[in-house]
């Protein structure tokens, strides 16, 4: 495994940063984060019901299994100050289970493709039986719904593009709702439809602009 150290400015402590790759979906499922008992956290990370709004009951079935809750629109990536980017992720780190991931944050910074050298803040609210180690599947709508599907049913059966990969032009983002039309732009203008780069991460604090979107934190 590729290792790098980097050193912060003001104490010049190393911090270890670890190589991985990153991918992308979104299925509108129910994230495993969501169900109670994973990990120590303030909360599981909220769901939504069909029409994006936010439900509390942490006990509801996951629209991929035909229940009623589905990922919330606000877990779409976005940019912030100085270019860094936000968002969330399905992750599997080597030698960690959900227990120690579940709302945990990272820094990734991308190191091929036209965005080496772009930093992205994500949480992460998802697993993946089909990851692989230090993988991070970024949550980006129109990303391709993956093995799961409940997008069908909550944007009423509008075009998804492939099963892995999704969209394949910009102009196809307008094919989503509103509140979701925001994140796929993301991909094809910041992300630069980067087909899964490659990046090293690091863990980090959490920024209060990922919990306050996902509502769920590490106790």
């Amino acid at each position: 495994m590729l290792r790098i150290l980097l050193y912060t400015s003001a104490l010049l402590l190393p911090v270890i940063a670890d190589h991985g790759k990153t991918t992308r979906y979104w299925d509108c499922c129910k994230p495993s984060c969501s169900w109670k008992g994973k990990a120590p956290v303030t909360m599981p990370v909220h769901t939504c019901n069909k029409d994006d709004q936010w439900d509390w009951n942490a006990d509801l079935a996951n629209a991929c299994g035909g229940g009623d809750a589905f990922a919330c629109s606000n877990t779409s990536p976005w940019v912030g100050e100085n270019d860094v980017a936000y968002g969330f992720a399905a992750v599997k780190l080597a030698g960690k289970g959900e227990d120690q991931t579940c709302c945990s944050c990272y820094e990734l910074k991308f190191t091929t493709t036209s965005i080496a050298g772009k930093t992205m803040i994500v949480q992460a609210i998802n697993t993946g039986g089909d990851l692989g180690q230090n993988h991070f599947d970024l949550t980006i709508p129109g990303g391709g719904v993956g093995l799961f599907d409940a997008c069908t049913k909550q944007f009423n059966g509008a075009p998804l593009g492939d099963q892995y990969g999704g969209y394949h032009n910009r102009n196809d983002c307008y094919s989503l709702p509103d509140a979701w039309r925001g994140g796929c732009l993301f991909r094809f203008d910041w992300f630069q439809n980067a087909d899964n780069p490659e990046m090293e991460f690091n863990e980090i604090a959490c920024p209060k602009s990922l919990i306050d979107r996902s509502g769920c934190a590490r106790t």
